[in-house]
């Protein structure tokens, strides 16, 4: 079956950096769009950035554009995304997701399989 687990979370000072790491199995990774989402304490979750079967192209999120990166490795089967200059409102559970689609999608409903996500957390 498809497992996502994700890893590199923790606790940061704002100003710094983290770098998430989604490792996949169970599916032909190479062949999907892949996508990140957060969800912070008591709110819906949110899109963050997504991208191409073969990481040539990326879509993010206006919240995280310009210090957000988005990346995968498909001979490793694995995505990551590199987040700079962290602020307090980045806190949030960050999960990863595959799209069976053919286009960029940013919304929930829009992922087939998810992550259990790995907590991001900011101080001030």
């Amino acid at each position: 079956q498809v497992q996502l687990v994700e890893s590199g979370g923790g606790l940061v000072q704002a100003g710094g950096s983290l770098r998430l790491s989604c490792a996949a199995s169970g599916l032909t990774f190479s062949i999907y769009i892949m996508g990140w989402f957060r969800q912070a304490p008591g709110k819906g979750r949110d899109f963050v950035a997504a991208i191409s079967w073969n990481g040539i192209n990326t879509y993010y999120a206006d919240s995280v554009k310009g210090r957000f990166t988005i990346s995968r490795d498909n001979a490793k089967n694995t995505m990551y995304l590199q987040m700079n200059r962290l602020k307090p409102d980045d806190t949030a559970v960050y999960y990863c997701a595959v799209r069976r689609g053919v286009a960029f999608g940013i919304s929930i409903d829009q992922y087939d399989y998810w992550g259990q996500g790995t907590q991001v957390t900011v101080s001030s």
